[in-house]
């Protein structure tokens, strides 16, 4: 059932459009749906229609007062009696839903709205963006696409056009605020989807697409449900963090290339370098797990859950709990806010201090004392044990380490095996450990990087369209964009994904094995002139160059020719 507006035009009668408003609020309800009802008697309106909305998609319009119809548009009514209401809401809502079917069918083209986001905000919501456009005029249909990457929303959408839309697609890997899409037909997916097969994502979402539950009502917390699953909440929390980590990471990092290695140490105190210093590590990266809890609570419960998350992350810092302390603290206040808020049951004129009161009082407590007695002292000695266990890597463990992380960042290229990579890897910054990230790093460039020098050095084995595109792939490996590998991925993915495997694993093997360390999460090429950002620079270069020749040589291997050089 997919109505959503209902207009009763009741007249005289009063108590029966009333009466009606219940009935079919009830029978939507049971259904799933939640309705939009304005009702117009001779004592004036309530819950009168903003414009947009009224002229929409299609209305069920019941009585036969003054409806002021001309306000509609060309939105398709469907029109029932009070009495037919009163007798089998059901019905009406039946007979509005077969409407809709039916005009659907008539007219294939539709008006699609979408959102595409990711947790580092830079490659792939922007590919998902394009794929969903591109398959979206293949199909014949109208869609606009707003981008929410890391320097926020672009073409953000108007009230207007998602009140007009016929879908609503969420194509993300982090959490997104659904609040604006009550009552519109919706459909969420990951950007994989989109980026890969976009028509097929559209045909499937248009078949399966539900009703948005929820309104956009000023202070009640919009519930959430855990269908979006442990690893959508951490990397909501992961992509919210990294702005903490890159600006601490930088600041930190210019502090050593003014005032040396020591720049911290109190004999350089009132320095530029001491007070960068103090703000990237004394500041920004204190604030990277409260960060990381707090968003995390925020995916699961909303806004009710930032201060429990928050502060339990804080606890955790102050504990040396840290990163693994911090993403215990995000879970257990995002899933104690959301149970509190759905077992707690208050008058109405109460449940407006739920969200700014009650369930952040609550919810800090919970995940507050659970730290400092139950869960912070064994997590501070684990992470200590972690933290020194990778200091001391040495010989095959560290190559180990390396082969791991290298290799999983050209297993799907910006997908969950590549963020699970460079999620540990960034959150092991907070704890001072900073090899991880040199491998991780030259892992995820490393594919582009191979794949550019091939298409140059075997050109057969390649398209002349891949030949074509092979120098902004090149580009994006310099940047530390691994998705820049993935066209070529999916055209091939038997034999090109093994080799950019082979390559981005050698690299972050001889990283790991020279104790190279990075200091800076992102940047590629960029940060490396950076005095002190990353060290054992020479080396550093060579195990780039090393990976890099290792997956060009193993496409040459894997990969046949192609059968025209056009």
């Amino acid at each position: 059932m997919q109505a959503s507006i209902v207009v009763i035009a009741a007249g005289e009668r009063s108590i029966e459009a009333v009466l009606a408003a219940e009935a079919l609020r009830r029978a939507a309800r049971q259904q799933g749906v939640e309705l939009a009802i304005e009702i117009r008697r001779d004592q004036g309106v309530t819950g009168a229609l903003p414009a947009a909305q009224a002229a929409a998609t299609q209305l069920l319009l019941v009585g036969d007062g003054e409806a002021d119809a001309s306000r509609f548009g060309s939105a398709r009514i469907v029109r029932a009696s009070l009495g037919e209401v009163l007798d089998d809401p059901l019905a009406a809502l039946a007979l509005l839903a077969a409407t809709s079917a039916t005009a659907s069918t008539a007219n294939d083209g539709k008006h699609i709205v979408a959102v595409t986001s990711c947790p580092t905000g830079i490659a792939h919501t922007f590919m998902a963006a394009e794929g969903l456009q591109q398959a979206a005029k293949a199909l014949g249909h109208a869609i606009r696409v707003e981008t929410q990457g890391s320097v926020g929303a672009q073409d953000a959408l108007s009230d207007e056009e998602i009140a007009a839309a016929d879908l609503v697609l969420i194509a993300a890997d982090r959490e997104v605020d659904l609040s604006r899409f009550a009552g519109k037909r919706l459909f969420k997916s990951g950007t994989k989807p989109a980026i890969n097969d976009g028509q097929n994502l559209i045909r499937k979402a248009l078949a399966e697409a539900g009703v948005q539950a929820g309104a956009a009502v000023a202070g009640r917390t919009t519930e959430k449900t855990k269908a979006t699953g442990p690893y959508k909440h951490l990397m909501t929390g992961v992509s919210f963090m990294l702005p903490f980590v890159t600006a601490g990471g930088l600041l930190i990092a210019l502090a050593f290339a003014l005032g040396g290695i020591y720049a911290f140490d109190d004999a350089h105190k009132g320095t530029l370098a001491w007070s960068l210093f103090q703000i990237g590590a004394k500041s920004g990266f204190m604030l990277m797990v409260p960060a990381l809890a707090g968003y995390i609570a925020y995916s699961i419960a909303d806004r009710p859950g930032i201060a429990p998350g928050m502060i339990g992350g804080l606890v955790a810092v102050n504990m040396d709990a840290g990163f693994i302390g911090g993403i215990l603290a995000g879970f257990i206040a995002g899933y104690g806010v959301y149970w509190i808020n759905r077992a707690l049951r208050l008058p109405r004129s109460l449940e407006g201090l739920k969200p700014v009161l009650i369930l952040p009082v609550l919810g800090t407590l919970l995940v507050g004392l659970l730290m400092m007695y139950v869960i912070g002292t064994p997590v501070a000695g684990l992470l200590a044990w972690l933290t020194d266990w990778l200091r001391g890597m040495q010989g095959s463990s560290a190559i180990l380490l390396g082969l791991l992380l290298g290799g999983m960042m050209a297993v799907d290229m910006g997908g969950p095996v590549n963020k699970a990579s460079y999620a540990f890897s960034t959150a092991l910054i907070s704890s001072q450990v900073y090899t991880p990230m040199a491998a991780t790093m030259i892992g995820g460039m490393t594919p582009p990087l191979g794949i550019a020098l091939a298409t140059w050095l075997f050109s057969n084995r390649f398209t002349a369209e891949e030949r074509g595109t092979a120098g902004a792939a090149g580009v994006l490996g310099l940047s530390f964009v691994t998705e820049g590998a993935i066209p070529y991925a999916a055209r091939d993915p038997l034999r090109t994904i093994p080799a950019l495997i082979l390559g981005s694993a050698v690299a972050g093997a001889i990283s790991m094995a020279a104790g190279v360390e990075l200091k800076v999460p992102h940047g590629g090429v960029f940060v490396l002139p950076i005095p002190n950002a990353v060290t054992h620079l020479g080396i550093y270069l060579v195990a780039l160059l090393a990976g890099v020749a290792v997956t060009a040589v193993a496409l040459r291997v894997l990969k046949k020719p192609v059968t025209s050089p056009a």
